[in-house]
């Protein structure tokens, strides 16, 4: 799962780039958001497992806890 949530954390900073420059692409922002959902709820996974290995993959990936 610690995997998974480091690729999707690429593809997200991917998207968020491509949105800074294509405002108005409304399918790519609903993309990211489905994306997004789906690493939150990884995360909840991994929280509830391991709270340790929580907080030592967020730190790795520079993401907020949000959850």
């Amino acid at each position: 799962a610690e995997v998974q949530v480091a690729i999707l954390s690429e593809r997200i900073r991917n998207l968020t780039e491509h949105l800074k420059t294509h405002k108005k692409d409304n399918h790519t922002r609903r993309g990211l958001m489905m994306l997004i959902g789906k690493r939150r709820g990884m995360l909840k996974y991994i929280k509830n497992r391991n709270i340790d290995e929580y907080r030592e993959l967020i730190k790795k990936l520079g993401i907020r806890d949000n959850i």
